[in-house]
């Protein structure tokens, strides 16, 4: 008589009926993959459980990278759709007040991030009232600031959007919240023929929100559509 226990009739009727059930379960095949293995010895080399670790392996790493796609996607679209809403609040101003308004609040808010800037250029000496009114977003600088604020003084051409992580050794642009800010996002701004360059200056407390690895191809299309909306009120 035979001491080896009987394998339980339904579990035995169920791998009969269906036994791809048991090929998909990975738990089940590494264990029988095992005992298979500690039947053969020690002295023998099962090739076939070698490549099976092996395309597990790969299988794994497949489905990492199928996840960070994923996940790159969605944040892409998140960040596509954040734009979009972005811009679609700047077209509703029907004043320039309302516009730099707006830019401040609900579209800095829609880009999450924590302060603005708006950088014109200028040849006048004296500051209009205008810009004063609204200095917590509109700031007048002299001719050159923006490309030298871009480049940082270094003798190279500046791109349309630039990322990079920021300290608070220079507040001229963040005032009392230099402190605060660690990365940004400069847009250079090309108001058209006969117009000084500007600048919109995104600023994050967090150090990781913009950083040069990033792509610039959602922050270039806002640049754009800021530059046509900005052509429109200094028209005016």
């Amino acid at each position: 008589m035979s001491t080896t226990p009987e394998m339980d009739r339904n579990v035995r009727e169920k791998i009969i009926s269906d036994p791809e059930f048991l090929l998909e379960d990975q738990d089940i095949m590494r264990a029988l993959v095992t005992a298979n293995e500690a039947t053969m010895g020690s002295n023998i080399v099962d090739l076939r459980g070698i490549a099976m670790e092996r395309l597990e392996a790969r299988l794994d790493r497949l489905e990492d990278t199928h996840r960070s796609v994923i996940a790159a996607a969605y944040e892409n679209l998140a960040g596509t759709n954040q734009v979009h809403r972005a811009i679609l609040r700047l077209l509703d101003a029907t004043k320039f007040e309302i516009f730099l308004e707006d830019l401040a609040g609900d579209v800095a808010t829609t880009l999450r991030v924590d302060t603005m800037r708006l950088i014109l250029e200028s040849e006048a000496t004296e500051i209009d009232s205008a810009v004063t009114k609204h200095d917590n977003i509109l700031s007048v600088m002299p001719l050159g600031f923006c490309e030298g604020y871009i480049t940082q003084g270094r003798n190279l051409a500046s791109r349309q959007v630039t990322l990079r992580q920021v300290s608070d050794d220079d507040n001229t642009l963040y005032g009392d919240k230099a402190e605060f800010i660690r990365s940004e996002a400069c847009l250079k701004l090309d108001f058209g023929p006969g117009c000084l360059p500007g600048m919109l200056v995104m600023g994050a407390e967090d150090p990781h929100q913009f950083t040069p690895q990033q792509g610039t191809d959602l922050l270039t299309f806002f640049a754009c559509v800021f530059e046509r909306a900005m052509r429109r009120w200094l028209a005016v």
